[in-house]
């Protein structure tokens, strides 16, 4: 048996409730719109935010009436209408789990409480296999005000998708169901994979319970939302260089980030403190940012659970596999903001102290793959807050060093060589760095040191730092002794 993927619409496969769209079309054709009731807009926006109630759910079930008369060409018409609008507002991770559920012979189904006769010009409009909804009685020339069947909704729902499942041939054990309804449960319930998307808070408390999964089709699995705004979005306002009085700050170019659309931030990597850096800059442009990250930190049992619920982009560079370049194109595809660091790692050792960067293939990729812009970042000062052989930042708030995050505008690609292209990239970044970088400089092995994880340094370098210390000391001693 083959499966099948029921979406519910409202608030699930759309982020708003679709009446109010299909109201506009039915009155161009000269037909009554339930949004002209007074009140209705409030109770839409209502909905919009919360969900279904058994209130507004009584009000849907009595909306057939209204169609008394109605003309059954006047009607489709508006409903075609609205279909390529609503095509197109549909988010584009939901349209990315279309297209995958479609590639491995998935049926797809919308499973909604609104009139198939409205619903039924959208599922033709997204390659959907069929409709299930609440049916409307016609004569073949006009409604009559009555439904044929019973109203799509709470078991109603689920008995419907269970017939069509059955008649259908498809195995509902092997079929996925999404919504945010809690009145939903019974449908979500009856299928192998149920997916709560987007979910009104009685349904978000039994996802918790059952241990459903929870999306949203305007961000990327993994990222949740309350009250239609994600960690980022909530954090943001406290996200800025006064509650960070770890160093003196310097901001410039920010203005460079488009304010949609896809785009990489492409930055130099010196600190453990750089995504800090990275998140204040981020801050400023109002946009949510996804960053690949180390497997190392995903799998942190604090920051691990953070990183996931922000968006990042898990990388484990040892198994050469190319699924954090794929989330990371699918990202870029739905319009994200994603951020990389080329290097792949901070450099260690003398390579810290190069003045030519070096970077991996990866954001020439990406930005080709996608037809993402690339806006180099310049990094400077990040290693003297959080220098690498430390646990944790320095909190000294005496003498803070200077950190600047200088952005760029975006690199001229060629697309014709990763290679050339990552060049380019590397040499776009460095030039937002103070001349003192693309200087050649012989560290001393304090310098050295710090370059390198805790414990994990050369132990000639350990060495050397030891016995310049010492000599520092000595010398010290000797002038405080002179005087």
């Amino acid at each position: 048996m083959s499966a099948g993927a029921f979406f519910d619409l409202d608030r699930t496969l759309l982020l708003h409730a679709s009446g109010t769209t299909f109201a506009k079309y039915l009155e161009e054709e000269g037909l009554g719109s339930p949004a002209k009731v007074p009140g209705a807009e409030f109770l839409v926006s209502l909905y919009d935010l919360f969900g279904e109630t058994r209130i507004n759910m009584q009000l849907a079930q009595q909306l057939v009436k209204t169609a008394n008369g109605w003309p059954v060409k006047k009607v489709e018409r508006a409903a075609k209408k609205a279909a390529n609008q609503l095509a197109d507002e549909i988010p584009k991770y939901a349209k990315q789990l279309i297209a995958e559920h479609r590639a491995n012979g998935v049926k797809l189904v919308i499973a909604t409480t609104s009139p198939t006769v409205l619903v039924g010009p959208l599922a033709e409009a997204l390659d959907f296999d069929d409709v299930i909804g609440t049916e409307w009685s016609h004569d073949g020339k006009t409604f009559d005000g009555t439904s044929t069947g019973e109203f799509v909704w709470g078991t109603k729902k689920r008995d419907a998708v269970a017939a069509w499942a059955a008649e259908h041939g498809v195995s509902m054990a092997a079929s996925y169901a999404y919504s945010d309804s809690y009145y939903d449960c019974p449908m979500l319930d009856a299928v192998g994979n149920p997916v709560v998307v987007n979910p009104d808070a009685r349904l978000a408390a039994v996802a918790a319970l059952q241990g459903w999964p929870i999306r949203n089709f305007d961000a990327p699995p993994g990222v949740l939302k309350f009250i239609g705004m994600e960690l980022q979005d909530w954090l943001r306002p406290f996200t800025r260089p006064e509650f960070v009085p770890l160093a003196d700050w310097h901001f410039e170019g920010y203005e460079n980030i488009p304010a949609e659309g896809p785009v990489l931030l492409a930055f130099n990597h010196r600190s453990y403190f750089d995504v800090t850096a990275m998140q204040l800059m981020i801050a400023k442009t109002g946009r949510p940012c996804r960053f690949l990250g180390k497997a190392e930190m995903f799998d942190d049992p604090i920051l691990g659970p953070i990183a996931r619920v922000v968006g990042g982009i898990r990388v484990d560079r040892g198994t050469g596999s190319s699924e954090p370049l794929d989330n990371a194109i699918k990202a870029l595809e739905a319009g994200e903001m994603v951020a990389i660091a080329p290097e792949g790692t901070i450099p260690r050792g003398e390579a810290f102290f190069e003045p030519e960067l070096k970077g991996r293939h990866g954001v020439a990729t990406l930005a080709k793959e996608a037809n993402a812009p690339v806006i180099p970042i310049g990094l400077w000062g990040t290693e003297k807050v959080w220098p690498r052989n430390q646990k944790r930042p320095s909190f000294d708030l005496t003498e803070r060093p200077d950190v600047s995050v200088l952005v760029g505008t975006p690199v001229d690609l060629k697309y014709r060589s990763a290679d050339a292209d990552t060049k380019r990239i590397m040499k776009a970044i460095s030039a937002l760095l103070p001349p003192e970088a693309r200087k050649k400089k012989t560290p001393t092995a304090s310098e050295l040191l710090t370059t390198y994880p805790k414990n994990k340094a050369p132990k000639e370098v350990v060495e050397a730092a030891k016995a310049e210390r010492a000599a520092a000391e000595a010398a010290a001693g000797l002038e405080e002794a002179g005087s």
